[in-house]
């Protein structure tokens, strides 16, 4: 045991949960959350973090992270029309589409078949509004937001993952200390909220579906890469199979989809955390032990966000979602052959158009395949 290996769990943890938890409120409030609700998705989705985290990484001997789908969470939030019944009802979908990849290589295999370039662009067209949005927020209250922007560009160059809790941690102490923020609640643990799913076409097509396939191709095909960087190499489906059954354990009180870590992965993978790949997956009992923390304390911390300034939740969910459009872009441009689909899907995403009551992530998929398509076709 070694004195970096709790530290750089709890950085993970703390980076992970500080730097998104924004954008996981913007999610409740899409689909019409209150505020219990909210709270009870937080309490919900740390625990099962917490629990997948400790029980993977024991299991397996490696240091296998979970994290909630930061994508997935900007996916709902860039919804509309759905209520948390329904939102309720999409996220057990989605569990039982993750448990049935677990079980069933094919499935694995089949998601990984859809071109990386259609995937990202549609990860690139969910995630651009949060962007706009944050520059959007400039004009409203400039004096606060501008040396934030200022000083994330300035700290991501010394460290990336660090810069989006930095913003949230100064711009909540500034806009204490400058009167924007109202009397702060008084603290208070955690409850857990039973919300009755309620299962609907539009929902399971315009929800699930496109949280499942953003889940699968931009978070845990991605998370098994960083563990395969690193030297390690578990078998998909049980890691994918376990994430999926923690979410339906946790799907009636809110949470949304959890999944193989991408950058919390990187933080406690590397020879920093330990020189022997073996005493890695230490970092595991560690990162559950701080989302148990935050767990306990779910309601606090939504309770402190909803008197923060709205410009400087904006703010923090554009900023946290800047690296995740920037790789996505790279991504879905690598391709020349590919880069007309790429955009088609990026650009339908974003439109945010909604046909039978279905989203724009899914048309936004299916319009850049349908180009895919047409583009094979035409070379054959």
């Amino acid at each position: 045991m070694r004195l970096s290996i709790p530290i750089s769990a709890f950085v993970a943890a703390v980076v992970g949960f500080g730097g998104t938890l924004a954008i996981i409120i913007a999610a409740a409030t899409a689909v019409g959350a209150t505020q219990p609700q909210t709270a009870s998705w937080v309490t919900a989705i740390c625990l099962a973090m917490a629990a997948e985290s400790l029980w993977l990484s024991w299991r397996t001997r490696m240091p296998v992270i979970t994290a909630w789908s930061t994508p997935g969470a900007a996916l709902i939030a860039a919804s509309s029309g759905f209520t948390m019944a329904e939102a309720v009802g999409a996220f057990i979908v989605t569990a039982i589409l993750l448990i049935a990849t677990g079980l069933f290589r094919p499935l694995t295999r089949l998601i990984a078949k859809i071109p990386a370039s259609v995937a990202s662009g549609m990860l690139a067209g969910i995630v651009v509004t949060f962007a706009i949005n944050a520059v959007k927020a400039v004009p409203v209250d400039p004096w606060l937001i501008l040396p934030l922007i200022a000083a994330f560009f300035l700290i991501r160059l010394w460290n990336p993952a660090l810069s989006v809790l930095a913003v949230l941690i100064g711009g909540g102490a500034a806009a204490l200390l400058t009167g924007r923020v109202g009397s702060l609640p008084a603290p208070e643990l955690s409850t857990l909220v039973l919300v009755a799913p309620q299962f609907t076409v539009a929902s399971i097509v315009g929800l699930a579906l496109p949280l499942y396939l953003v889940t699968m191709a931009s978070q845990n095909l991605s998370g098994l890469a960083v563990l395969r960087a690193a030297g390690y190499n578990p078998e998909p489906g049980p890691l994918i199979g376990v994430t999926g059954f923690f979410s339906l354990m946790t799907a009636p009180f809110g949470a949304s989809t959890t999944n193989l870590a991408a950058i919390s992965a990187a933080i406690c993978t590397g020879p920093d955390v330990h020189p022997d790949p073996a005493e890695r997956w230490k970092t595991g009992p560690f990162y559950a032990l701080a989302y148990i923390i935050f767990a306990m304390f779910g309601a606090s911390l939504v309770a402190v966000f909803a008197v923060l300034p709205q410009s400087l939740i904006v703010l923090v969910a554009g900023l946290a979602l800047m690296a995740p459009l920037a790789n996505a872009l790279s991504i879905a441009l690598t391709e020349e052959r590919d880069r007309m689909a790429a955009t088609t899907a990026f650009a339908v995403t974003a439109s945010g158009l909604t046909l039978a009551g279905v989203g724009s992530a899914f048309w936004g998929l299916l319009a850049g395949l349908a180009v895919i398509v047409l583009d094979r076709i035409k070379k054959r």
